[in-house]
């Protein structure tokens, strides 16, 4: 008898060859969903066989710079990948007593996430957007820049050897596909990333197994070649539109907004691949991104994800209306993992804090703002024209940076210290004393440059903190 999850050959009356799966059996019955579509299947002609066997991803290491389509097949006209070994796509599911808790940066060269919501080797973070929001422009940018943090030197290194992405975009259409492949080319980065692209008229059970395809082969890399691999999944909301036409296609009780109720219990098959095991130096770290239908938040989607995953980077639509690029609003935005991440011996023994004061100033910033449409800015007191100056440079020279501009971890520190240079040192409470007294004065010389701050009005600076000393 046919089992569930087995794979079937089916042999067209011209000879051509398909793949399917077995969806459910019923008796002597089972129901097969065709990889490739079934338009042309003679159903009285038409060979079907039974392999006995699960669906297995072949893996090897020369994957890497190859591009490959939602069922493993490579269209990139390279030369055949000889596979090292054979996986089932479903993975093995992982002892929790033997996880690592994820500690150590991935670094992804945009100021907005690493400094304030740092993301650990072998943590699990989505990234939130909407519609018609420059989601795919992150996601290559983040592919282009990403490297480690070592945690020894204190440098970074975006060229390691042990560093691999694995890339999976499901449900794109020809134009996305084409700005994905064409960017990684173009930008050399296409040697460290494998890359899996499900179209959107691709057949919806592709769109099923492309992640855990892309998530196999980043087990292979991190367990077997001990790599550490940044996997980014886009989009996730696509996938979770094709479990439920399956779902309705098997005839399944619908559960919230038509979705089907083991849908929870799905994603977290996908996203608690992520992480780290004892006994292997590779990690995997997982930056799925989804669309918010409408913009709402509670959309059963990024509910359930939110409860899976550690944290989010929530994108913003009216940064976005205010030509803020990446349009990353740290506000809602969280990594539940980052103090794991960053400190001393990590980053810096400042990244901490300084995060901290970043978000206490930009939420005053922000409450100063409205506080200024409602009563003008003659009756702002001179704290709250402090906090609407660190909020405009904050948005538009720290947050804002471009499409090709890689910020290291520590250059995005140090401008951070530029910004809070704004307000007098007593305004700064969420640093301690020792680090203002080493930070604050450091690179005053600098605070011109990364401030934005006018040449003369930073010379005038110096003269008056000059004078100061004399007195």
């Amino acid at each position: 008898f046919p089992k569930f999850s087995e794979i079937v050959e089916l042999t067209l009356p011209d000879g051509t060859k398909r793949a399917g799966q077995v969806l459910e059996v019923q008796g002597k019955r089972a129901v097969v969903q065709v990889f490739e579509g079934t338009s042309g299947i003679d159903a009285k002609q038409t060979h079907v066989e039974f392999s006995g066997d699960v669906l297995k991803m072949p893996v090897s290491e020369d994957m890497l710079g190859r591009v490959y389509n939602g069922s493993g097949k490579s269209i990139d006209k390279g030369p055949k990948v000889f596979a090292e070994d054979y996986l089932d796509i479903q993975g093995s599911p992982i002892n929790p007593y033997s996880r690592i808790y994820p500690e150590e940066m991935i670094q992804t060269g945009i100021s907005a996430i690493d400094t304030m919501n740092s993301i650990a080797r072998g943590q699990k973070i989505p990234i939130f957007s909407a519609a018609g929001l420059p989601h795919n422009e992150i996601a290559a940018q983040i592919c282009r820049q990403a490297g480690l943090v070592k945690k020894t030197k204190g440098v970074f290194d975006d060229h390691e050897d042990n560093f691999a992405i694995v890339f999976a975009a499901m449900g794109v259409n020809m134009e996305t596909a084409r700005f994905f492949k064409q960017d990684f080319e173009e930008d050399g980065s296409i040697e460290r990333v494998t890359l899996f692209l499900n179209l959107a008229n691709d057949p919806t059970i592709e769109r099923i197994i492309t992640p855990r395809l892309a998530l196999t082969t980043a087990e292979y890399y991190a367990y077997q070649l001990e790599k550490h691999v940044l996997v980014i999944l886009t989009d996730m909301s696509s996938y979770a539109d094709a479990l439920r036409e399956v779902s309705a296609a098997r005839e399944e009780v619908p559960g919230r907004r038509g979705y089907p109720g083991y849908m929870y219990t799905d994603l977290s098959t996908i996203y608690e691949r992520a992480g780290r095991v004892e006994g292997r130096n590779g990690s995997i770290t997982q930056i799925p991104i989804l669309t918010m239908p409408n913009d709402d938040i509670t959309h059963p989607i990024p509910d359930l994800t939110g409860f899976i995953t550690e944290g989010q980077i929530f994108v913003d639509r009216q940064m976005h209306n205010r030509q803020i690029y990446p349009p990353i609003n740290v506000l809602p935005s969280l990594s539940r993992l980052m103090k794991s991440a960053i400190g001393e011996k990590l980053t810096r023994k400042d990244h901490g804090d300084v995060s901290n004061q970043l978000y206490a100033k930009y939420a005053i910033g922000r409450d100063a703002a409205a506080m200024k449409a409602v009563v003008g800015e003659e009756a702002l007191n001179q704290e709250d024209k402090l906090s609407l100056e660190f909020l405009e440079k904050f948005e538009k020279t720290y947050i804002a940076q471009g499409n090709y501009e890689s910020r290291t971890v520590f250059e995005s520190l140090d401008q951070a210290w530029s910004l809070l240079r704004i307000f007098p040192k007593e305004m700064l409470n969420r640093i301690p004393h020792g680090l203002l007294a080493e930070f604050y004065q450091r690179d005053r010389k600098g605070r011109g440059r990364h401030s934005g701050r006018e040449e003369g009005e930073d010379v005038e600076a110096q003269d008056d903190d000059q004078a100061d000393d004399d007195n």
